[in-house]
C-alpha cells in the first residue's frame, strides 16, 4: 500500500482540527529534539570546561529552557494556519512565552546568587535576600503580564486594580515585608555573616549560620542538626553573635571551684615555709611579708600577742595569689586581656573562688583543653595550701564515717597507753 501524500495534504488544507494535531505533534517533537541535541550537547560542553560559570548554567538547567523556547516558536509559526482557533492560541502562547521569560530571569538570578556566593566578600554581604524580592516582582509582573494577555487587556487595568485589595496584599505578604525588613537589617547593620556562631535559646539554635535568605535563616547546630528560624524574628527576639570574640582573638574562661570555708586559716610557720619554696610565690611573699612587717611595726602593733594583732596572710589569699601568678605565666592566657581571680558571696556549698581569663586560641577544642588544664591544676594544689575544695557527700562518705562510728575509738595499746 502505498502513501498517498496528495490526499494528506488536501485533509491538512480542508480540516483544522488536524492542522492543529500536526503543529502540537511537530512542537513536541521540536521539544525532543532540541532536548537530546541542544540540551545535552550544551551540558556536555559546560562539563569538559573549566568555566565555573557555564556551570552554574548547567546546574541550574537555564539551557532545558532552550527546549521550551523551540516548542514554542513552533507553535508560534503555527497559529498562523489556525485561523479558527488563532486568537485562543495566540493568546496562550503569549502566556507560555511569559512563563519562559520569567523562569527564566529566575534561574540566571539564581546562577549570579551561586556565583556571587563562591567569593569571600558573600559571607559579609549576601544577597540571597535581596535576589528573592527580585524574584517575587519577576513573578507578580509574570501573572499581571500573563492575565493581560489571556484575557486580552491591557496590564495597566490590573495594576489600577491593586489599590483596592491592598489592604489584603499586605495581610497576604506580611511576612514578607517583614522579612525583607529585617534582612535589610542584618545586613546593612552587619548583625551577623554566613559563617558566624549565634545563639537563639528560644528556638534551640546555637550553631554557625548556613544560609541567609528571604524568609528564613538556617542554622546548623553543633550537633549537626539544622534549625530554621523565620528571618523576621530576628527583629522581634534577641540573639548573641560570638564573632566578636573570635575577632578579639581571646575566649573566655569564668568559672569557679567552691573552696571549704573550715579550711581558711591565717599562714603558720610550717606553712609559710613552705609555700616559700613555690617559684611563683617567692617574690609575692618576700615583697607581701616586708609590707606587712613595715605596717605593724609603724604602728605600733605587737603580732606575738595574739594573732587577731596586725595584719597577716592566710592560706586563702595566698592561693588565689598563686593562681593568679601561674595563669599570668601561662603561654595560653591572653596577658592584654582581663585576668583576675575574684571571691563570691559564700554559699552554703562553699567559698566560690572565680578564675576569669581569656584563652588566645578561641577554637572550641583547643579552648576546653586549656580550661580542662588549668583546673585540673588548681584542683590538685588546692591541698597544699591546706584548703580543701568543697564536695557534696558520696554514698562512700556516709558508708566510711558509719563504719568509723560503729567501729567506736581504737583500743590498741599503741594510740591508747
Amino acid at each position: 500500500m502505498s502513501f498517498d501524500f496528495n490526499t494528506l495534504y488536501r485533509h491538512l488544507v480542508e480540516n483544522e482540527l488536524l492542522r492543529a494535531i500536526v503543529i502540537l505533534f511537530l512542537s513536541g517533537a521540536g521539544f525532543l529534539v532540541a532536548k537530546k541535541v541542544v540540551v545535552e550537547t550544551a551540558h556536555r560542553f559546560s562539563a569538559r570546561t573549566s568555566n565555573t560559570l557555564d556551570d552554574l548554567l548547567s546546574q541550574y538547567r537555564v539551557y532545558n529552557l532552550a527546549a521550551y523556547a523551540v516548542a514554542l516558536f513552533i507553535l508560534h509559526l503555527g497559529v498562523q494556519f489556525l485561523p479558527t482557533f488563532a486568537p485562543v492560541a495566540e493568546r496562550l502562547v503569549s502566556v507560555g512565552w511569559v512563563v519562559l521569560v520569567a523562569v527564566l530571569l529566575d534561574r540566571l538570578l539564581s546562577v549570579g546568587v551561586a556565583f556571587y556566593e563562591r567569593h569571600p566578600i558573600a559571607r559579609e554581604h549576601p544577597i540571597k535576600g535581596y535576589v528573592q524580592i527580585v524574584k517575587i516582582f519577576i513573578y507578580a509582573a509574570a501573572v499581571i503580564i500573563g492575565l493581560a494577555s489571556l484575557l486580552n487587556r491591557s496590564p495597566w487595568v490590573f495594576l489600577s486594580g491593586l489599590g483596592a485589595v491592598s489592604a489584603i496584599l499586605l495581610i497576604i505578604f506580611r511576612h514578607t515585608l517583614l522579612s525583607f525588613v529585617a534582612s535589610f537589617q542584618i545586613v546593612s547593620q552587619d548583625l551577623f555573616r554566613i559563617g558566624d556562631w549565634i545563639e537563639m535559646p528560644k528556638y534551640g539554635a546555637d550553631g554557625e549560620v548556613v544560609d541567609i535568605a528571604l524568609h528564613t535563616i538556617k542554622v546548623q547546630n553543633w550537633d549537626k542538626t539544622i534549625v530554621v528560624i523565620p528571618t523576621y524574628k530576628f527583629l522581634e527576639e534577641s540573639f548573641k553573635n560570638w564573632r566578636g570574640m573570635e575577632l578579639a582573638g581571646g575566649r573566655r574562661i569564668k568559672r569557679a571551684i567552691l573552696v571549704d570555708q573550715a579550711t581558711v586559716k591565717l599562714l603558720d610557720e610550717e606553712l609559710l615555709a613552705r609555700l616559700k619554696k613555690v617559684h611563683l610565690l617567692r617574690d609575692y611573699l618576700r615583697d607581701k611579708l616586708q609590707e606587712i612587717e613595715a605596717y605593724n611595726r609603724a604602728h605600733g602593733i605587737d603580732t606575738a600577742a595574739s594573732p587577731l594583732n596586725g595584719r597577716r596572710l592566710t592560706n586563702l589569699g595566698t592561693f588565689r595569689i598563686y593562681i593568679e601568678e601561674y595563669l599570668r605565666h601561662h603561654p595560653k592566657i591572653r596577658k592584654d586581656m582581663t585576668l583576675m581571680v575574684r571571691q563570691l558571696a559564700p554559699t552554703p556549698q562553699g567559698l566560690p573562688l572565680e578564675v576569669y581569663c581569656f584563652v588566645a586560641d578561641t577554637r572550641w577544642v583547643p579552648y576546653e583543653r586549656v580550661q580542662a588544664d588549668i583546673f585540673d591544676h588548681i584542683l590538685s594544689t588546692a591541698g597544699e595550701f591546706d584548703l580543701r575544695v568543697y564536695q557534696m557527700p558520696t554514698g562512700n562518705d556516709l558508708r566510711e564515717g558509719l563504719k568509723a562510728l560503729m567501729e567506736g575509738p581504737s583500743t590498741s595499746p599503741e594510740k591508747n597507753p
